[in-house]
């Protein structure tokens, strides 16, 4: 009987939100692919799309990546313990969920909640002496535009009467003037931020509108932030109607407005620095997947991200996600549901590496006899 020959296998997957993170889910998927095919070499590659998880993804990718902790003023006013990231090449990586993230909050206060945290730790990357910035725009509790995080930079929120304004989004329909006079001098390199979604800072499709209610926000409240949004707007400039101004309840369009910030694809720059193209030069098959797939995954996403990589190199895909609620692309060969395999999505969620691992044996078992 032929011996099968080893195999280049690439496991590349998102978080399962509320279930595993990207690091967890490539692991399982490795044991399980493992247990089938023991003698492929099998890359774990854990991907983010600029939200919560992009610190992980990093510290796992880049050799040489050290954590840093930092002290920061959580969404709410309380202190608490955060961290970014040292790139070897001297690049920091932020992510504002671990920061300034929902999480973080006692409660969800959507009119008094800010993101204080996330210039506290660009300021601890800035005076470590980073020559880039990335951030990682996602998981926002708040829908203040940026303004909490420029203040700890140095900006300053002014009412009328020259005071300085309360912190939160509710606060901005008062805003009378703005002086970023005090913001410090962007990196060398400069400030990218990495985000996920292509909202627009205001209006229907914008950042209150469609993430408020998110963060705990009613009708009244959506209002009078998109009303403060607005405002900001006014006084700052920048473009305010650019995809993706609306990240993170518009920490995006304040970043680059005040701060000289680029927006890019999240998805796009991590793959670009953990070297995703060059792991899969050499690749058999490449193993992705999310909670759940469904028609935005192709939309800035990572499976749409790495599914274009693929196509580029030749490289056959196979998707696991928790759900299944699309049809499958063009390309991937083989797609595995969790919620499938345990009978129901609460079962998958309940055991999620259990799932993960008998998901990676039955795509090993595809790409044996399929």
């Amino acid at each position: 009987m032929p011996v099968e020959p080893a195999r280049r296998v690439v496991i590349a997957p998102d978080s399962f939100k509320g279930s595993a993170s990207a690091t967890e889910a490539a692991a399982a998927l490795a044991a399980g692919w493992r247990s089938r095919r023991p003698g492929d070499e099998v890359v774990e590659l854990p991907v983010a799309d600029g939200g919560e998880g992009t610190l992980d993804v990093f510290a796992a990718t880049v050799p040489g990546a050290a954590r840093r902790p930092v002290r920061v003023t959580g969404p709410d006013g309380r202190a608490h313990d955060g961290a970014w990231l040292a790139l070897p090449d001297g690049v920091a990586v932020v992510e504002l969920a671990r920061v300034s993230g929902l999480p973080l909050m006692a409660a969800p206060d959507p009119l008094g909640a800010q993101s204080v945290g996330l210039g506290e730790a660009l300021a601890a990357a800035l005076a470590s002496g980073a020559r880039e910035i990335l951030v990682a725009l996602g998981g926002s509790a708040s829908t203040d535009g940026g303004s909490g995080a420029l203040a700890a930079l140095g900006a300053r929120f002014l009412d009328a009467r020259g005071a300085t304004l309360p912190t939160g989004g509710g606060a901005l329909v008062e805003l009378a003037t703005v002086d970023v006079s005090g913001l410090p001098s962007r990196p060398p390199g400069g400030v990218r931020c990495l985000v996920d979604v292509a909202a627009p800072l205001l209006g229907r499709t914008g950042a209150a509108a469609v993430f408020g209610p998110q963060k705990g926000a009613g009708p009244a409240e959506v209002a009078r932030l998109d009303a403060g949004l607005r405002r900001l707007a006014e006084l700052l400039g920048g473009e305010p109607a650019a995809p993706g101004a609306g990240a993170a309840g518009g920490t995006a369009y304040g970043l680059a407005a005040a701060w000289g910030a680029q927006l890019v694809s999240g998805v796009q720059t991590i793959i670009e620095v953990a070297g995703l193209p060059l792991a899969l030069d050499r690749a058999d098959w490449l193993i992705t997947g999310e909670g759940r797939f469904d028609r935005t995954s192709l939309d800035g996403k990572v499976v749409g991200g790495m599914l274009g990589l693929a196509r580029r190199g030749g490289v056959p895909v196979l998707i696991v996600a928790g759900q299944l609620d699309a049809p499958r692309p063009a390309g991937v060969l083989a797609d595995v549901a969790l919620a499938t395999l345990a009978g129901g999505a609460d079962a998958a969620m309940a055991d999620p590496r259990r799932w993960l691992r008998l998901a990676g044996a039955e795509l090993a078992t595809y790409a044996t006899d399929g």
